[in-house]
């Protein structure tokens, strides 16, 4: 989809659908009175004979009216003026993200720009309205043998009453890089674990190195990464047929000598618990084990597409864990990259034996920073559901940029504990470590295992677990964290 900003008066804008706010008490927005009043008050009419209430998230789709030059004008409801607010407004960008995917219009003019929103700026408004229009035209029928008709909507143009500056057009930019970004990784999360296999996303990898000059991409194989020690890593794949793959992608967009900021998403393409397998019980959704792999390379894809001045590295440990004769069972001990031995109690505890090995081989981009993502434990949906991801970091200043780009975007994240006081929960009497701690604090747990390995530089993880999708009648990847991501990354840049 195209995005762009311009100057305009809502009355003379050809498009197939002009978006204009309308508020409770039935005032409309500024830009909505100009059109109004070139439409000869029928909107006022509209209005007043209750056809639209003003509500927050209602709309109305009005045919084509005398003395303007759009097909139809949405009307989209903001609520009480004096209580509109940056979930209200977000509230509403939604309703009309799903109204204009029913029209039959090729493009839309939206005026909601305008709208003042307490504490939120032009560039917020921006880039919400695109990720939101964004969200609403993805598709996963994909693999149906008749898929969904795509909708007609291919261009969106953000009005403004005044000239909008550079930063306001650099938003646009960003936010079109960001949906595409996103929809990257919603598309490689709902795919099945017997399309998106390792070998799969390594694919993907590789295309996007051929896509964009700034990324290089590298695929270690399992040869590889025993001459590396990865003995944690391996002892996960080896229940399955399908090869473990390593993936690195090193985007640079500054001077070489610039610190990178390394990204490791854990992709564990199909996880049956291993030999500790999983209840049936939607065990379907363990194809989405893989999504932190999936929000660095959509995160790569961004961050290339908007040319960010920076250096960024996306790991990517990548296997399935199947059970087989020949499967890591309960009580094996493996020896990780670190040279650290870990008793594997719980083969399903494989997320944090993957990343342990890929947090030791990150170190070798000699980091500024590191950040893994991962679907990592049923805990954190325990603690805090499906709303935030869990945040933690051996460095309080780099949560509370984490936790600003969070909130920036609505993809929300809430710190918790990484405290040596549950560091005892690992010990274990026959190696250097376990790999659970127990059903108490299991999200801590699984982060302190983590801290273990990342002792050389400024770390921060998330456990998605809760965010990366949507389960029941809504079933499929959301895109998180990509937007969290960007905006950390966006910010760094510009600092």
């Amino acid at each position: 989809m195209e995005f762009s900003i311009k100057q305009g008066s809502p009355d003379k804008l050809r498009s197939g659908c002009c978006v204009i706010g309308v508020f409770e008490n039935g005032k409309l927005s500024e830009q909505g009175q100009q059109l109004d009043r070139a439409a000869g008050h029928r909107l006022s009419d509209l209005i007043a004979r209750g056809d639209m209430t003003g509500k927050n998230a209602t709309t109305l789709m009005v045919p084509q009216m005398e003395g303007i030059s759009a097909e139809r004008v949405l009307l989209i409801g903001l609520g009480k003026q004096a209580e509109i607010s940056a979930k209200s407004y977000l509230e509403a960008l939604k309703a009309m993200s799903r109204a204009l995917q029913q029209t039959v219009s090729k493009d839309a003019a939206v005026c909601l720009q305008d709208i003042e929103v307490p504490e939120c700026s032009e560039e917020w408004k921006i880039r919400h309205c695109i990720l939101s229009i964004s969200e609403s035209a993805y598709r996963p029928d994909q693999l149906k043998s008749k898929p969904a008709t795509p909708g007609t909507l291919k261009k969106i143009t953000l009005i403004t009453a005044g000239k909008p500056g550079v930063a306001m057009q650099r938003a646009v930019t960003q936010a079109a890089a960001i949906a595409t970004g996103v929809d990257l990784c919603r598309e490689l999360g709902d795919l099945p674990g017997n399309i998106c296999t390792p070998t799969y996303l390594a694919a993907r990898a590789l295309a996007l190195g051929k896509t964009h000059k700034t990324i290089k991409t590298t695929v270690l194989e399992e040869s590889h990464m025993r001459k590396l020690g990865m003995g944690a890593f391996l002892s996960v794949t080896k229940g399955t047929e399908q090869p473990a793959k390593l993936i690195s992608l090193e985007y640079q967009g500054a001077e070489k000598s610039q610190k990178p900021v390394v990204l490791v998403g854990k992709g564990i393409t199909f996880d049956s618990g291993g030999v500790s397998l999983k209840p049936g019980a939607e065990m379907d959704e363990m194809k989405y084990d893989m999504s932190g792999a999936a929000s660095v390379l959509g995160t790569i894809q961004a961050i290339a597409e908007m040319g960010l001045k920076l250096n960024v590295v996306g790991v990517i440990p990548s296997c399935e864990n199947l059970p087989s004769g020949s499967a890591t069972k309960p009580g094996d001990i493996v020896t990780s990259m670190s040279g650290q031995t870990i008793e594997v109690l719980n083969t399903d505890a494989e997320g944090r034996l993957i990343l342990c090995d890929a947090l030791t081989f990150s170190a070798k981009f000699k980091p500024d920073t590191v950040i893994d993502i991962a679907t990592l434990t049923g805990a954190c949906v325990i603690a805090l559901g499906n709303v935030a991801s869990g945040l933690y970091s051996n460095q309080d200043a780099l949560a509370q940029d984490l936790l600003a780009a969070a909130n920036f975007t609505h993809d929300k994240a809430w710190q918790m504990p990484l405290w040596d006081d549950y560091q005892p929960q690992l010990e274990s009497n026959f190696a250097d470590m376990q790999n659970i701690g127990g059903r108490a604090g299991g999200s801590i747990t699984a982060a302190c295992f983590l801290a273990r390995f990342t002792k050389a530089y400024r770390w921060a993880h998330l456990d998605i677990a809760g965010t990366a999708w949507k389960s029941g009648k809504d079933k499929g990847a959301t895109g998180r964290p990509v937007p969290l991501l960007t905006q950390y990354l966006i910010s760094r840049a510009a600092q």
